[in-house]
Parts: C-alpha cells; structure tokens; sequence
C-alpha cells in the first residue's frame, strides 16, 4: 500500500551500518557530492566527530578513531575521495560474516543425559576397578540424577538411574543402591527451574 506522502523504511535504500541511522548516511552522501577535496575533507572529520559522540567509549583512542574511519569507508562504498587518516583496506572484513560453526550431532539414545554423560560411560567402561573408577562412578551417577530432575518427564529415582547406568555401560558397573548414597538434591529447586523456563 503507497500513500502519498508517508515514507517506509522497508521503502527506502537499505543502509549499510543501520546503527548510525538515517541522517548520518544522508551525511555520508553529501559528503561525496561536495566538489572539492578540501570541502569533502571538512565534511568528512564533522561526520567522524559525530559518528563518535554517538557511540562514547572508554579505551584506546587510535583503534576508535580507525573504526570511526572504517565505518565511514563502508558507508561512501569506498567511493569517499578523501585523504583517511588511517588505512581503510580491511574495513571490508567488518561486513563479513563467518562462516557458520558446524554443530556437534551425535547419536546418544536419550538425549537428557547429554553427549558428556555417554563419554563417561565408555570411560568408565574402560576403567579397572579401584578408587579412581568408584570416583568417577559416584560423580557419573549423581549427574545422572540430576539430569533425569531437570529433563526427564518420568521418575528420577535411584532405581531408575541404577539401571540406566548399569545399561549404558554394558553392565560393568553395577550399583548396589544399598550401600550407595546419592548427593542431597533440592528437587523443588528443579521443579522451580522447569516453571520459569515455560
């Protein structure tokens, strides 16, 4: 719908560095338009002083001053004729995105316990039997209760995370829920976290 008179953003030029806004890029063009070098240069150092009373921040001035200067080459396309103060050839680079980090997807049967839980237990799988691997046993299964409180919609019993671990590691480990005791969890604590997080 065009009516006469109104102006849109999404009608108008897309704007390079949008956090400068509008009239600073208004600026910007004037600026190229200004006949002579002189006159392009005044005009050049007012927009770079304003641009950085936008944005006041406290730290190296020098790397400041060639951002500012950097943001104003992107801005005129590079096609400002001026004499920079600082060298603009990488203010290119600001405008490039990265390349997308690829996600780590692995294949675990129940996703609550996480892909670390499953690296313990083939570690503990591996392990023989002493002081270090009851350790690690009683810090993997005590996890496993916690996640099963955060995660899980079904029981987080000691039963329930005996088996799982007994399971998972091919039947290596085996707690005896008799001798063994689980850390103290608040499970109001996770229950309240749940809630929050809807």
């Amino acid at each position: 719908m065009n009516i006469e008179g109104l102006d849109y953003n999404t009608q108008r030029e897309k704007l390079v560095l949008p956090e400068y806004g509008r009239d600073i890029q208004k600026m910007v063009d004037h600026a190229m338009t200004l006949p002579t070098k002189e006159e392009r240069q005044q005009c050049a150092e007012s927009i770079v002083a304003i641009m950085g009373r936008m944005y006041p921040q406290n730290g190296d001035r020098k790397m400041r001053e060639q951002k500012l200067w950097d943001h104003l080459a992107l801005m005129s396309n590079f096609q400002l004729d001026i004499d920079y103060p600082y060298d603009v050839s990488e203010a290119k680079n600001i405008t490039t995105k990265p390349a997308p980090m690829g996600y780590p997807m692995r294949d675990i049967p129940v996703r609550h316990y996480g892909s670390m839980v499953f690296e313990l237990f083939q570690k503990l799988k591996a392990m023989e039997p002493g002081e270090e691997r009851d350790a690690l046993v009683c810090l993997t299964a005590n996890q496993m209760k916690r996640s099963l409180l955060q995660w899980s919609r079904g029981s987080a019993d000691d039963a329930k995370v005996a088996a799982d671990l007994a399971h998972y590691t091919d039947g290596v480990i085996q707690l005896d829920l008799s001798t063994f005791k689980f850390e103290k969890i608040n499970e109001r604590d996770f229950m309240e976290n749940r809630k929050k997080k809807r």
